[in-house]
């Protein structure tokens, strides 16, 4: 049991953040282990593949991250330290970590430039990262992030109804609010720590499912990572619906099209699921990532079409409300 003893300035300074590092971090849990993470099948599924295709070596990436994972290197996802910093933000952040607080364990050969020279070890591992996230996260970061947002909107609300007590007693099966302490029961920690005006950092994380990370060594914030509500139905195809008024703005091929766009998809893939001619799937496209409304991500031999945040809004604001 990891216990976390808040002040009043702590209360003050606790705040929600999201992290795509974080995400990197946690989905080659997953792909390490897909057994372990039924929930994630149709994304292992489908990026799987892809990330044998592309010839991208992941290996220094994926020692870095044990499975079973007891613990992660704090220097390899420190927690943000700002609400919603992109990948680029983070990495430079993990690439100025002190040569001193890069500590490797295990005696793996990849790992070995990270030991002997760790600037030029973290400047490789960050070009691996880019990579990786290029091929199975950058096609679904709207998608995911649309459920963070709506987790720490959630959470927001809750905060303002009843205070401290409600949100974070409702955080999670394994977290309980009681006499200003966070009991979160950890797999592997069993400690008292006080957070010392310092604040909690609350972080959604689609792929931490269905366990709880922390971190609670200085110099970071104390950190608590945790699923979001609504992870279940991250990967869910839904029956494909064409709001009518995005199709009398867009079109109904450019609307369906954006609809069909729940999980990236190449042109080969929407041709075949809409009817329409290989051509004019990627006409359409083409009009809609000049728009800003879809984003196009090369993955080997394909090139991936997923809905951008302009498109994810634009979908749900057409959509009829309850």
């Amino acid at each position: 049991m990891l216990k976390l003893g808040f002040g009043l300035a702590d209360l003050a300074c606790t705040r929600f953040a999201f992290s795509p590092l974080w995400e990197v971090i946690a989905s080659v849990r997953v792909l390490k282990s897909p057994g372990e993470h039924p929930l994630h099948r149709p994304w292992v599924a489908e990026v799987r593949p892809r990330l044998d295709a592309s010839g991208l070596d992941w290996g220094m990436l994926a020692d870095l991250v044990p499975v079973p994972t007891r613990a992660i290197p704090a220097f390899v996802c420190p927690p943000p330290v700002t609400t919603s910093p992109d990948l680029e933000v983070e990495l430079a952040t993990m690439r100025s970590t002190p040569p001193g607080d890069v500590e490797v364990r295990g005696d793996s050969p990849r790992l070995a430039v990270l030991r002997e020279n760790p600037e030029a070890g973290l400047e490789r591992l960050a070009d691996v990262i880019r990579g990786y996230w290029a091929i199975t996260l950058a096609p679904y970061w709207p998608r995911i992030r649309a459920l963070l947002e709506g987790d720490v909107l959630h959470r927001a609300r809750q905060l303002a109804e009843g205070g401290a007590d409600r949100l974070l007693n409702d955080l999670d099966p394994a977290v309980r609010w009681e006499d200003d302490t966070l009991f979160v029961a950890h797999l592997y920690v069993s400690a008292i720590r006080e957070l010392g005006g310092r604040g909690l950092l609350l972080v959604p994380s689609a792929f931490v499912w269905p366990r709880l990370f922390s971190v609670t060594t200085p110099p970071w914030q104390p950190t608590l990572r945790y699923s979001p509500r609504g992870i279940a139905t991250l990967w869910e195809r839904r029956a494909t619906e064409v709001p009518e008024p995005l199709a009398a703005v867009l079109g109904r091929s450019r609307a369906l099209l954006l609809a069909e766009l729940e999980v990236p998809a190449s042109t080969t893939q929407l041709s075949g699921r809409t009817g329409m001619s290989m051509g004019g799937v990627s006409q359409h496209l083409t009009a809609l990532r000049d728009a800003g409304l879809v984003s196009a991500h090369r993955s080997g031999r394909y090139v991936l079409y997923a809905r951008s945040e302009a498109g994810e809004t634009l979908l749900t604001a057409a959509r009829p409300r309850a």
